[in-house]
């Protein structure tokens, strides 16, 4: 049929016709000039795959392992806020979808939908994000609803003590619903004022002083593991083993924070290689197609993290959008390490790619 979807990237054109474009904007938008939210994309296809040919790929394995649970593919939902502005099932929806497809979903701590309602929707495995706001008993209360509702970890954020500046949202005087998992424990105003309510809320309740130091107390309140997110430098990923980091996530947050951050794929190995392997790396940003993931995974990823396009299958064609998304990500995958020769996700390596590092250091 003419009109039917082949490839992930169709679902940004027909999320675009669904929703109003207050909405579209928040979702697609990045930070100021959006060079990072481009360069996530752009840099995966600056990355050469080098296949091994004769090799039997009559049968590809493609499930992994993530913190003990186990998964169809290396391929996950990441974070992303309040997906009933994408429709009206929001995140139940996509915790369904995610529960049919076999794979963890992390739900956004500004997700439309309460950590209670998304956990009896349905049968999953399940990560919770977590900002921690100046009044720390609100992160105490989401953590013990999160560990008494069965999410097996938490996702803390660590790059924004402050809102990133999206222009879309400011242009738009964008206004922020009530946030579900807040209610009753902070009263959150729609502002009426010419610009974007979101900056003002989110820098007057967020808490700016949070720090390295502050994990032991994060750890103090949970027995669940923690995940850090927003990693972008060897660093960085140091100090997360440093303080207990169950695993860490490679992410610029969207391209939504700070503007010229590198691309997550770009720093990726890097970071694993800080780590040495013991913990999971997982990658956040950029990723569109089957290849994309091989990528991630041949540069020392244990899985991929998707959001937008998960948001946009959602706006499309609700919880069937966002399985279609999953699927075809995952049947890409499937074909990509066929063709590349890698009958398991073991057997993809270093080798199966070459960046523009590696080209460089063939010249010196």
């Amino acid at each position: 049929m003419a009109d039917e979807i082949v490839s992930v990237n169709e679902f940004q054109v027909l999320a675009r016709q669904a929703l109003p474009k207050m909405y579209y904007d928040f979702y697609a938008g990045g930070a100021e000039d959006e060079h990072t939210l481009k360069k996530n994309v752009q840099e995966f296809q600056r990355i050469i795959l080098q296949p091994r040919v004769l090799v039997d790929v009559s049968n590809i394995a493609m499930s992994t392992n993530i913190l003990g649970y186990t998964i169809s593919a290396p391929i996950m939902i990441a974070p992303t806020a309040m997906h009933k502005l994408a429709h009206p099932e929001g995140e139940l929806a996509t915790a369904r979808a995610a529960a049919e497809f076999n794979t963890i979903m992390i739900l956004s701590f500004t997700a439309s939908s309460s950590v209670e309602e998304v956990a009896a929707s349905c049968d999953a495995v399940r990560f919770f994000q977590l900002y921690v706001l100046k009044r720390r008993d609100i992160a105490v209360n989401l953590v013990q609803r999160a560990e008494k509702s069965g999410y097996k970890a938490i996702v803390l954020t660590a790059d924004r003590p402050r809102r990133g500046r999206k222009e879309a949202d400011i242009k738009n005087k964008m206004n922020l619903p009530q946030l579900k998992n807040l209610e009753g424990l902070i009263s959150i105003e729609v502002f009426s004022d010419k610009s974007s309510n979101t900056k003002p809320y989110t820098n007057e309740i967020f808490d700016s002083s949070f720090c390295w130091r502050d994990i032991a107390w994060l750890k103090s309140i949970t027995n669940l593991p923690i995940l850090i997110k927003g990693i972008l430098t060897r660093e960085d990923a140091t100090k997360a083993m440093e303080v207990g980091a169950a695993g860490i996530i490679v992410s610029n947050h969207g391209g939504r924070q700070l503007d010229y951050t590198p691309a997550t794929i770009s720093v990726l190995e890097e970071v694993v290689q800080a780590v040495g392997r013991k913990v999971p790396v997982l990658l956040d940003g950029g990723v569109r197609r089957g290849t994309d993931v091989f990528k991630a995974l041949a540069l020392g990823a244990q899985a991929v993290l998707v959001g937008r396009p998960v948001i946009y299958g959602l706006a499309a064609k609700g919880e069937a959008g966002v399985r279609k998304v999953m699927h075809m990500l995952k049947d890409e995958l499937e074909l990509t390490m066929a063709l590349a020769g890698c009958p398991t996700l073991k057997d993809i390596s270093r080798s199966h790619v070459r960046t523009d590092r590696d080209r460089l250091q063939s010249l010196l």
